[in-house]
């Protein structure tokens, strides 16, 4: 989704240490759950080709899905046009998004903020399955909605092993704008 990943490969090629560039095909916690994973994975003193496969792995099989307040930052970004943006407005649709290969791809579009916001908690809730997770709840400038999803999430996942509430980043926040919210879902091995 940027040009990251290829400037850390010709970095790589220069650097007088071996470096195995992972691409996570994602952003926010999607990218931060599988560092974390190496991370742990280096600490326990695997080989650089195990903590790369970790992160790979992880990075597979987690799920973010998220939902923007306004269309109007995803039309000044160039992600959809204006007439879109205008009818999408007019109607107060509510789009859900999902990152999948790498790439934003729409899910859903949702009347309203109440059904949308239901609907993200219930495609978490899915994503999670029965297995142990960890999540991340983030947001734009809605902390206390981000708090309450989190909190409904918290009832909801009985094998949740952590989860966080975290604001995104100026990179992010300028394509979804204020008040956007988005889940994160993690298998936890």
């Amino acid at each position: 989704m940027s040009g990251t990943v290829e400037a850390a490969r010709l970095a790589a090629e220069s650097a007088s240490v071996p470096v195995e560039v992972v691409d996570s095909r994602s952003i926010a916690m999607g990218l931060g759950f599988p560092v974390l994973a190496a991370a742990r994975a280096a600490a326990d003193g695997r080989s650089m080709e195990e903590v790369a496969s970790v992160a790979r792995a992880l990075a597979a099989r987690t799920q973010t899905y998220f939902y923007v307040d306004t269309l109007e930052y995803l039309r000044k970004g160039g992600r959809i046009g204006a007439a879109a943006s205008l009818v999408g407005s007019a109607l107060l649709i509510k789009p859900l998004l999902h990152l999948e290969g790498g790439r934003i791809v729409p899910l859903e579009k949702v009347r309203t903020a109440t059904r949308a916001l239901s609907r993200l908690e219930d495609l978490a809730v899915a994503a999670a399955g029965t297995g142990p997770v960890e999540v991340a709840v983030q947001h734009l400038s809605a902390q206390s909605r981000a708090e309450a999803l989190a909190e409904r999430l918290s009832r909801r996942l009985p094998a949740l092993v952590r989860l966080s509430v975290v604001e995104v980043g100026a990179v992010i926040g300028v394509h979804v704008g204020p008040g956007a919210l988005g889940i994160t879902v993690s298998p936890s091995d």
